[in-house]
C-alpha cells in the first residue's frame, strides 16, 4: 500500500491562469462549464504496477496491428512494423490485461525517439455491453482507428502526443475523445517538446473518477473535464487501458501504476 498524499487540490480559473494554459479550444465555445463538484482526490492503494523493463514485464498483454516490444534501455519500446504510407494499417494499439474500477489514477512515463506519430492512451474500455476489452466474443481489432471508433467497444482516450499531420505538428493540442463514435469531448494545449529537444521521460498521468478526467503532464494540469460542457464525457466506468501509437512514432514506456482514489 503506497502511503496516502494529496494528489490535486482544486483547479479554477486562476489555477489555470497561472499554468499558462487555456481550457479547451473547440468543445468549450459559448457553452457553460460542467456543475461538476471542484472535488480533491487522494491516492488510497496502488492496484498495478509494472516497470515495463522486460519481457517478463509484458506477459499477458495484447498487440493489436503489427508492431515490435522491445527493451533496448530496460525500457518497453514500441516501433510499427508497417510503413506509415500503409495509413491506418500500419497503426497499433497494446493493451494491458488488466481490468480497473472507476476511480483511478493511470500513471506511465513516456519519451518518443522518432516523429512524425501519434501517441494516445485508451482508458475505461470495454465491450458495449460491459466486456473485458480482450474477451474473444468481441470483433477483431487490427490498430485501425475504425476497428474502435465503429466497433462493439465503448472506450475514452486521450491522444496527448499529436505529431502525425502538418496542422498537429505546426500547432499542438491534447484531444479527448469518447467511441463509439468519433466525438471530441474536449481539447486544450499540448506543452510537450519535438523529439530533438525532449529531456528525458515526462510523466504522463491521467484522472478518471466518475465525470472527471484530468490529463497531467510531470504533475502539471493540462486538461480538466470540469471545464468542458455539462455532461459531454458520458458514462465511462470500470475498464482496461492501451497504449496506442500511430506510425512511423517510436515511443518508450515504463513505470505503469494503476492506484485507487478516494475523495477528500
Amino acid at each position: 500500500m503506497m502511503r496516502r498524499r494529496t494528489f490535486f487540490g482544486q483547479v479554477g480559473a486562476a489555477g489555470a491562469a497561472s499554468l499558462g494554459l487555456a481550457y479547451p479550444v473547440r468543445a468549450q465555445q459559448s457553452a457553460p462549464c460542467s456543475t461538476e463538484p471542484r472535488r480533491n482526490f487522494e491516492i488510497a492503494d496502488v492496484l498495478y504496477m509494472n516497470h515495463l523493463a522486460s519481457p517478463a514485464d509484458i506477459r499477458g498483454f495484447v498487440m493489436e496491428g503489427h508492431a515490435s516490444a522491445t527493451f533496448p534501455n530496460d525500457r518497453l519500446r514500441i516501433e510499427n512494423l508497417l510503413p506509415s504510407d500503409l495509413g491506418q494499417k500500419a497503426n497499433l494499439v497494446f493493451w494491458c490485461p488488466e481490468r480497473f474500477p472507476d476511480n483511478v489514477s493511470i500513471q506511465w512515463e513516456f519519451q518518443p525517439f522518432r516523429e512524425p506519430g501519434l501517441a494516445m492512451m485508451f482508458f475505461a474500455c470495454s465491450g458495449t455491453n460491459g466486456e473485458d476489452i480482450l474477451d474473444p466474443k468481441l470483433k477483431s481489432r487490427a490498430g485501425e482507428y475504425n476497428h474502435y471508433k465503429d466497433g462493439d467497444i465503448r472506450t475514452l482516450h486521450i491522444s496527448y502526443f499529436r505529431r502525425r499531420l502538418v496542422t498537429e505538428r505546426a500547432f499542438h493540442f491534447v484531444n479527448l475523445r469518447r467511441t463509439p463514435g468519433f466525438k471530441l469531448v474536449g481539447q486544450a494545449p499540448d506543452p510537450l517538446p519535438p523529439v530533438p529537444d525532449w529531456p528525458g521521460p515526462y510523466k504522463m498521468e491521467i484522472i478518471k473518477a466518475g465525470q472527471v478526467v484530468v490529463m497531467k503532464m510531470n504533475d502539471h494540469i493540462v486538461l480538466d473535464s470540469r471545464n468542458f460542457p455539462p455532461d459531454i464525457l458520458g458514462k465511462y466506468e470500470s475498464g482496461n487501458i492501451g497504449f496506442r501509437q500511430m506510425a512511423p512514432l517510436i515511443g518508450e514506456y515504463a513505470n505503469l501504476i494503476v492506484s485507487k482514489l478516494i475523495t477528500v
